[in-house]
C-alpha cells in the first residue's frame, strides 16, 4: 500500500512554492493539476480546488467553501525544530501557536498554510 495525502488549494504554484520552501527540496511531482511531495513513507499532494470539485460538487460542497476552515493538520516530526521553524517563517506560514513543549513528549509549533491548512512541526522531547 502506498500512502498519499492531497491537501486542496487555491493556487497550486503558490503552494507549490510553500511547501518547497517549508520542506527544503522540490516536488517529486509537479504537473498542472497535481504537486507531491515524498514525506519518507508516503506522500503530500497538492491538487487545485477546482481541479477536485469536478469530481465532487454538487454531492460534496466545493473545497473553496472552506477556505481558512481547519479540517486538517499535517504533523511532522523533525530533527531540528528550530531549523524547520526558520523554513516555515521564510515560506510565510502563518504562526498559530508558538513552539512549546506539549504533554504527549513533543515540542511543537502549529503554523496555517496559505489556504489555512494547519501544520504542526515536531520534535521529540529529550529530557
Amino acid at each position: 500500500m502506498q500512502v498519499e495525502f492531497i491537501l486542496y488549494v487555491a493556487d497550486q504554484s503558490r503552494s507549490t512554492a510553500f511547501y518547497s520552501a517549508l520542506l527544503g527540496y522540490p516536488p517529486t511531482l509537479n504537473v498542472p493539476g497535481m504537486t507531491a511531495f515524498s514525506l519518507g513513507g508516503c506522500k503530500l499532494g497538492l491538487m487545485p480546488e477546482t481541479g477536485i470539485a469536478r469530481i465532487i460538487t454538487p454531492v460534496l460542497r466545493h473545497p473553496s467553501d472552506a477556505q481558512r476552515a481547519p479540517r486538517c493538520e499535517l504533523y511532522l516530526v523533525l530533527q531540528d525544530l528550530a531549523e524547520a521553524m526558520v523554513r516555515a517563517s521564510m515560506a510565510g506560514a502563518l504562526i498559530v501557536s508558538e513552539a512549546a513543549d506539549r504533554d504527549w513528549g513533543h515540542r511543537v509549533a502549529y503554523f496555517a498554510d496559505p489556504d489555512g491548512h494547519v501544520i504542526a512541526l515536531a520534535q521529540v522531547k529529550h529530557e
